[in-house]
């Protein structure tokens, strides 16, 4: 039997996937349930890219590595777009099913944990949300044990001959990157003396800038639907998100704007 549209992409299975649990059902859960699939969609695929980018890092494949990195970036721009249509919902659109969700949070979403980790976001506190054995608690520790893209980065200077410090070569890549003042002196020979490297260094600023940005909007999001009420599934809510705005994920390119 040929191969066909529907079939490749299994769009029986695939449009079966919705199904909203108030009664009526409410018209608004529909687009709820369909813009969060589409969000994990998505994560699924910028791990895939991010995986990727740090496989062509270690072959020393720059000009794929700035192409793959220029894809991720495309794709937050959706992601963070996406949130337009979910303001599109009202407060009171949004109420007529929250209680639906019970103890349902986007905060247990785990591919949005992976991808933290594997940014450099780690946190083993993260883990405990998840039940030991489980496939989402191996997937987030395989992340926790693997370096970093931020490690790849380093490896990659290194081996263009950088003199990367040990104690950001050599760092527990299990910890959150912080900064490492040590490396700054490199990062900036990078701008002042290599254009092409610097063009990289841009790309992975231009990466930390747009997963900020989703968070921002994602915050503004939750503030004007649900206000300081508490997340669904006993999460802080917005009170929570503002914390995790304004953090860098690669602070030690932010920190040499002011010393270029």
């Amino acid at each position: 039997m040929s191969v066909t549209y529907s079939g490749y992409l299994k769009l029986d299975e695939l449009l079966a996937l919705q199904r909203p649990l108030s009664e009526g059902p409410e018209h608004d859960e529909t687009l709820f349930i369909i813009i969060h699939q589409i969000y994990e969609l998505w994560f699924k695929e910028i791990l895939h890219e991010v995986d990727y980018l740090k496989v062509l890092l270690a072959k020393d494949d720059a000009p794929r590595a700035l192409h793959t990195l220029k894809r991720v970036l495309t794709i937050l721009k959706v992601v963070v777009a996406q949130i337009d249509v979910l303001e599109t919902m009202t407060p009171l659109e949004f109420l007529s099913f929250r209680e639906r969700l019970e103890s349902g949070s986007g905060f247990q979403s785990f591919q949005f944990r992976e991808l933290e980790f594997v940014l450099g976001m780690k946190h083993p506190a993260a883990l405990e949300r998840y039940a030991a054995g489980s496939e989402p608690r191996r997937r987030l520790e395989r992340r926790m044990a693997d370096p970093t893209l931020w490690d790849a980065f380093l490896g990659f200077l290194a081996h263009k001959r950088y003199p990367v410090p040990p104690s950001a070569l050599g760092r527990d890549v299990t910890a959150p990157v912080a900064p490492d003042p040590a490396l700054r002196p490199v990062l900036i020979d990078v701008y002042r003396g290599d254009p092409a490297l610097s063009s990289l260094c841009e790309r992975l600023v231009d990466l930390d800038e747009g997963v900020q940005e989703w968070r921002y909007r994602h915050v503004k999001m939750v503030q004007r639907t649900i206000g300081t009420k508490r997340g669904t599934g006993g999460s802080e809510g917005a009170e929570y998100l503002m914390t995790t705005l304004n953090k860098p994920m690669f602070p030690d390119l932010w920190a040499i704007r002011a010393e270029l």
